[in-house]
C-alpha cells in the first residue's frame, strides 16, 4: 500500500535545523531501503512542514516509522496525519 504523510512543525527553527542532518540520514536508510518513495518540505507561503510517501505493509508500520524520525522524537512535528494514497494519473503514478 501507498501511505502519505503529512508532517506539521513546530515554530521552533532553530530545533528544526539542529535535527535536520538526523532526519534526513534517518530518511535517506529508509529511501535505500525501498519504503520511503518521496519527501520534501513545503515551499514558502505554505505552513512548516512536509509531505512523505511511504511503500508499506500496513499505516501501522508507517506509524512507527514516524514515531522513529529524530523530527518526531526530537519535537520538530507538531502533528502527523497519515492516510493511504491511491495515485491514478501523472508522471509517478505508474512507478508507485
Amino acid at each position: 500500500m501507498i501511505v502519505a504523510v503529512t508532517y506539521r512543525y513546530t515554530e521552533d527553527t532553530a530545533l528544526r535545523d539542529e535535527v535536520r542532518p538526523e532526519h534526513r540520514a534517518y530518511l535517506r536508510e529508509l529511501a535505500d531501503a525501498g519504503s520511503l518513495l518521496l519527501s520534501g518540505p513545503f515551499g514558502a507561503g505554505a505552513p512548516a512542514g512536509a509531505l512523505l510517501v511511504f511503500r508499506a505493509d500496513d499505516e501501522a508500520q508507517v506509524q512507527g516509522w514516524v514515531d522513529a524520525d529524530p523530527f518526531s522524537v526530537r519535537g520538530v512535528v507538531a502533528s502527523a496525519t497519515l492516510a493511504e494514497w491511491q495515485p491514478v494519473l501523472g508522471s509517478l503514478s505508474g512507478a508507485l
